[in-house]
């Protein structure tokens, strides 16, 4: 907390995905990418959110990096492409942590950076969904940073975590980038109100509808468990 007071950064912007855009631009948006799928300690990153309002900025972000393509499809598609092997390496190095340090984590004490509860959370999700769990986690914040990592621990085979890997990488990343661009264009269009001026709606909104099944899932799993030690 005092690092971030010294560089004049708040705990809201490091959930604003703004704040990335314009500190770093699709660089940022890169390592914010690939550490929240790869990291455990890139669980708290606004990854949904990012991705959405890249898609919004697709253009400005790809012209500060790069260069100017002038051309909408062409701009999501180098975004999808660069983004999308991002979040590939980024389930690679997860996966390659889990098998190596997998047991220690169970062991591990809760700090700021890492939360056993998200890492049992991931456990659970993979257990019911099996190798589809790595790419339905990319959808659900926090779940898809341990995901990988748990894949890792329980020994999933090398090549059908690659192949979840990439489809899940690819499906999250271009739902995103796509929705929020065309999202944008379209109420624009329709009704005149610029997304742009309102970012801190979507934000809310994108962490609400993402972050329900997650409380969902944990309150629903620990009420049943409850009813079925009542009733044994």
């Amino acid at each position: 907390m005092q690092l971030l007071n010294i560089l004049g950064i708040s705990i809201k912007d490091l959930i604003n995905p703004q704040f990335y855009i314009e500190h770093g631009g699709l660089w940022m948006i890169l390592f914010i990418v690939f550490a929240e799928t790869g990291l455990f300690a890139g669980f708290f990153l606004p990854g949904d959110a990012l991705l959405f309002v890249t898609g919004i900025f697709s253009d400005k972000v790809i012209g500060a990096a790069l260069f100017t393509t002038h051309n909408q499809w062409a701009d999501l598609g180098i975004l999808w492409i660069l983004i999308s092997i991002a979040g590939i390496l980024g389930n690679l190095v997860g996966y390659w942590f889990g098998r190596k340090s997998g047991p220690f984590l169970f062991e591990r004490k809760d700090t700021f950076f890492f939360k056993k509860k998200y890492l049992i959370q991931a456990h659970e999700f993979y257990e019911k969904n099996g190798g589809s769990a790595i790419v339905l986690a990319r959808f659900v914040p926090f779940v898809r940073t341990f995901a990988p990592i748990v894949a890792g621990i329980v020994l999933m085979d090398w090549k059908k975590f690659v192949y979840y890997n990439i489809t899940g990488s690819v499906l999250w990343v271009g739902s995103m980038l796509v929705s929020g661009h065309f999202l944008q264009t379209i109420i624009m269009r329709e009704f005149g109100f610029d997304l742009k001026e309102h970012l801190e709606v979507i934000v809310i909104g994108i962490i609400v509808v993402t972050t329900l099944p997650v409380l969902w899932k944990v309150f629903g799993f620990k009420k049943n468990k409850e009813n079925n030690q009542s009733n044994s």
